[in-house]
């Protein structure tokens, strides 16, 4: 319009009177319309126009050239002078009046016309008289001005820079705002009005080009600015790049992965064809920012400059918008990757005002007319490039139990979500603890009813065993405490298979007999600060013991012949005797334990006239209890019998719990009758005996009295360990020291570092043999992706908490529902359900699942039958793999993908890339695959590498480029 408008007097113009009546009728019936083009005129040469046609005479002064002159500040920039005043310095003329009176009369040379721009300001439309007068720069560099009007796109604004700084048409580029703070917003949506963007005058918009290997001047690390030369250096295959692991992403690399070598999808955006259908205004979309952050990961991975690629500022957008995906803790990749793909449609959808759209149920129609007219209503809401790729239609049929009443609906898909076969068994190993003090723990494998309950392993150990279940006890040991003790009417599905399961023998159930927890635990004396500490080692025991012998010296003796394998027992040579320094220990310990004072049982026999008890006091026992004891069975060691030769056997890991296994040797404790002369108690007479025999003189009968006390102190025997009363945890109880029986007693035996040193063999204790079920190779399921897909396709019955509305019962009803494939897109993406959550279990299935590198054929299961013609077909090829390695609570993922170029596999291990083969593709940790119709697949574009090297060896490099690219992605 502007070019138009510097017009000389191209047409003779019409009658005075002519003229006069066209201008005004035009002023009078223009009205002011948002980014309508309006053209300042000086006054004064409007002025004599006005005079020259009111008068009517041809021949009196005529205004000349329209001229501008006295409106610019100067004639080199042509500024228009500040605070001009409309109808005093100016006047404004619709854009069709400007245009006649430049027709009739022209303009001065080199003037340009000032065109002004109607914008809607709040409450008001106006004329801007001043546009925004902004700094444009290229990389900092390179400042000139330019002047804008609010109502011009930022669009207007790269197009006017590309071509001020001879920018090349294919350049990829992009605009950032920077403010008078020196702040810095990026100007995403190309298509908003600088009004709208809040741009105003003395601001600078900065224009910068994408690099060469795919990132931004502003993006890449600042020691990459040093070292561009030696970055630049690296070459390596396009999309044969790694994604560095920020922190348990592993998931989010193994789906980008994926997708990056989706061949239509990648070239979509290496194209920049996002550019021109990125929706901004989609309020289910997220603005852009996911397709733009998902461009930039792209073009860096197919760069070929780059070994790894850091994915910070994506996993910021993702986190951003789907808050589930904050922080860094571990997901699923399937869940990353439906997020993704909905993100990028949503930012991309080229429908920008989605039409309600009523559906109608099929109501006997047929089949391909209610197909036809369910994909339309979806495209006509949903259009883009996710769409054009990846949705396919399925048919949905439910069918109503009581009046049967049949609704038929077609439904577009994303990608199939394929269930597996789930067995009604599961294999468990446990440790069998017998009540024979000298048998190891011995390792089974069974089998089990997934659904079925604590009883049903001990009626599959029993089988082993030949011992019956009702004597046994299940427990879960952890940390060398009993995380759980199970009753037998409980869920197997509470047992997780890390879990390590230790089932005990018992005796028969007895109403005089208590299930005991024993720890073991070892006491660390700190003198300087006048305190003890306890740490728990080994491995719990449960005891079933008579609640008549709950007595110090009877437990004692108890837990030495249950420990008899692995705990030796002193003799006569090496008895442990008390000294003084011993007893202030057992003092500053007594203090702050729950123990019981020999001293007490020593004053008590004093008062009482009998001999004190050989291995301390004998008073009752008491200590918490986490869970009540089983009803069926309770632990019962009661073996009690000669001394039996050491018991040697095959040594192994405890396992990741610290359980008890091993063997022993084993003795008894000496009377304190039977020790040796200088430490036998002496008798008044003996004394006196001693004393005549040694000619000794007489002694104050005071200090023989202290001297007998002390060296009955020195006399007195040490145990081996002290029992103290514990709650479940292994830790004192402070609310209740005493141990009652009307809940789950735990007992601890403590033992001091050196003679646990001297007298407990850690070795033998984690010994055990393992059963011949062991033996016995597990066989892992396989499965034919073709009998899931039929299973996919398999009528259900809807449960409680989903029912369907029938429309003539009118009420929700459990209708049974069956789908059907009727249209598959040109990427298949099968989703593997290897996540399975019933009400009763949750695991993960590591079934392989037998599915083809080449020609999978959907002939069979697409209910179309007959394809028109040019209708595409139903073979498809595999191009990547997403594969999950561990359990439900933890694991790794990587992928295996096909290069588009090349036709090569590798292998994706977040930052490492190696060469794959497709024979090892297949495995059981399969579980997102990705499949592309034989019809869209292209040959490759170069030679595939050499790999006659070894499977998993790296792509070839230049070793010193792709050390620097991967250190310096990383500090990024």
């Amino acid at each position: 319009m502007a070019a138009n408008s510097r017009c000389s007097a191209a047409e003779p113009p019409p009658g005075l009177d002519s003229q006069r009546r066209e201008i005004e009728c035009l002023l009078r019936d223009c009205e002011l319309r948002t980014g309508d083009s309006w053209f300042m005129v000086a006054q004064r040469w409007y002025e004599q126009w006005k005079e020259f046609v009111e008068s009517g005479d041809q021949n009196s002064l005529c205004p000349g050239e329209i001229d501008n002159t006295e409106l610019f500040d100067d004639l080199d920039s042509y500024r228009v002078k500040e605070r001009l005043v409309e109808n005093e310095d100016f006047v404004l003329l619709p854009a069709e009046a400007w245009h006649k009176l430049c027709c009739w009369y022209g303009m001065v040379d080199q003037q340009p016309p000032l065109e002004r721009k109607v914008v809607d300001l709040p409450s008001t439309l106006k004329v801007e008289i001043y546009p925004v007068e902004i700094f444009l720069c290229l990389h900092i560099e390179n400042v000139i001005t330019a002047q804008f009007s609010r109502t011009d796109s930022i669009q207007s604004i790269q197009s006017a820079m590309c071509q001020a700084f001879s920018l090349p048409p294919t350049s990829e580029c992009r605009l950032w705002m920077k403010s008078s703070d020196n702040s810095c917003e990026r100007l995403r949506n190309v298509h908003m009005s600088v009004l709208d963007a809040c741009l105003s005058s003395g601001m600078t918009v900065i224009m910068e080009t994408r690099n060469a290997d795919g990132t931004w001047p502003s993006s890449r690390p600042l020691i990459l600015r040093n070292s561009v030369e030696e970055l630049d250096s690296y070459r390596g295959q396009p999309g044969v790049c790694g994604l560095t692991n920020l922190g348990n992403t592993c998931f989010m690399n193994s789906a980008l992965q994926c997708l990056s070598n989706t061949p239509p999808l990648t070239e979509y955006f290496l194209q920049s064809a996002y550019l021109e259908e990125l929706n901004f205004a989609n309020p289910l979309g997220m603005k852009g920012e996911i397709a733009e952050a998902y461009a930039d990961i792209i073009k860096q991975m197919w760069s070929g400059h780059h070994y790894s690629v850091v994915p910070r500022i994506f996993k910021t957008k993702v986190g951003h918008f789907a808050s589930q995906f904050l922080g860094y803790q571990q997901h699923d990749s399937q869940e990353l990757l439906s997020f993704l793909l909905d993100g990028l449609h949503e930012d991309l959808n080229r429908v920008k005002n989605k039409e309600y759209i009523e559906l109608r149920d099929a109501e006997g129609r047929p089949d391909q007319e209610v197909a036809e007219e369910a994909w339309r209503n979806h495209r006509r809401r949903n259009d883009s490039v996710i769409v054009d790729t990846f949705h396919g239609l399925f048919k949905s049929t439910l069918i109503c139990p009581q009046c049967h009443k049949v609704s038929v609906t077609f439904d577009p898909f994303c990608y199939l979500s394929i269930p597996l076969p789930v067995s009604k068994e599961r294999v468990m190993e446990v440790f069998f603890i017998s009540l024979d003090p000298f048998a190891k723990p011995m390792q089974h494998r069974v089998v089990v009813p997934k659904a079925g309950k604590v009883s049903h392993l001990c009626a599959a150990v029993s089988e082993l065993t030949n011992v019956p279940d009702t004597q046994m006890v299940v427990a879960d040991v952890f940390n060398h405490r009993f995380y759980k003790i199970y009753s037998s009417d409980e869920s197997l599905s509470c047992i997780l298979d890390r879990d390590d399961i230790f089932v005990y023998e018992c005796s028969p159930q007895c109403d005089h007999q208590v299930l005991l927890a024993v720890y073991l635990r070892e006491r660390s004396h700190y003198r300087d600060y006048g305190s003890v500490n306890t740490s728990l080692f080994g491995h719990p025991l449960l005891l079933n013991v008579p609640r008549s012998s709950c007595s110090q010296d009877a437990l004692y003796q108890l837990f030495l012949q249950r420990l008899a394998r692995y705990v030796r027992v002193p003799n006569s040579s090496e008895e442990l005797e008390e000294d003084d320094a011993d007893d202030d220990e057992e003092e500053l310990y007594k203090s702050q334990t729950n123990g019981i004072s020999d001293d007490d049982e020593q004053e008590d026999a004093e008062r009482s006239g009998s001999p004190p008890s050989v291995d301390g006091p004998d008073p009752a026992l008491e200590g918490p209890g986490r869970a009540p004891p089983p009803e069926e069975g309770d632990v019962h060691n009661s073996y009690i019998g000669p001394t039996k030769p050491p018991y040697s056997g095959d040594a192994g890991p405890s396992g990741g719990h610290n359980h008890a296994r091993g063997e022993e040797t084993h003795g008894e404790v000496a009377d304190e009758e039977n020790e040796n002369e200088d430490g036998a108690p002496q008798t008044s007479a003996a004394a006196e005996d001693d004393d005549k025999e040694g000619e000794a003189p007489p002694s104050d009968p005071a200090a023989d009295g202290q001297t007998d006390k002390t060296r009955a102190c020195r006399r007195k025997k040490k145990r081996l360990f002290d029992i103290r009363a514990v709650n479940c945890n292994g830790t004192e109880r402070e609310n209740n020291p005493e141990m009652t029986f009307s809940s789950q007693p735990y007992v601890a035996l403590d033992w001091d570092a050196d003679i646990k040193k001297r007298f407990y063999n850690e070795n033998e204790a984690e010994k055990y043999v393992k059963h011949s079920s062991m033996d016995v190779p597990q066989q892992q399921t396989t499965v034919q992706l073709q009998e899931c897909i039929q299973l996919f396709t398999t009528v259900e019955t809807l449960e409680n908490e989903n029912p369907w509305y029938c429309p003539v019962c009118k009420k929700h009803q459990l209708a049974t529902k069956k789908l059907d494939l009727w249209s598959l897109p040109e990427v298949l993406i099968i989703h593997l359900k290897r996540f399975s959550y019933t009400k009763f279990t949750r695991e993960k299935l590591d079934t392989i699942v037998d599915f083809p590198i080449r020609d999978l054929d959907f002939s069979g299961c697409l209910l179309r039958k007959k394809l028109s013609n040019g209708e595409p077909p139903s073979r498809y090829d595999l191009i990547a793999v997403s594969n999950h390695y561990g359990g439900l609570r933890d694991g790794h993922y990587t992928s295996y993908a096909r290069n588009k170029d090349n036709g090569q596999w590798y292998n994706f291990d977040d930052s490492k890339v190696t060469y794959a083969t497709e024979e090892r593709i297949m495995t059981s940790a399969a579980y997102v695959l990705f499949y592309h119709r034989q019809d869209k697949m292209r040959k490759p574009s170069v030679p595939a590498p050499n790999t006659a090297a070894a499977e998993g060896t790296p792509p070839p490099c230049t070793d010193a480029a792709s050390a620097l690219a991967e250190l310096t992605m990383e500090t990024d």
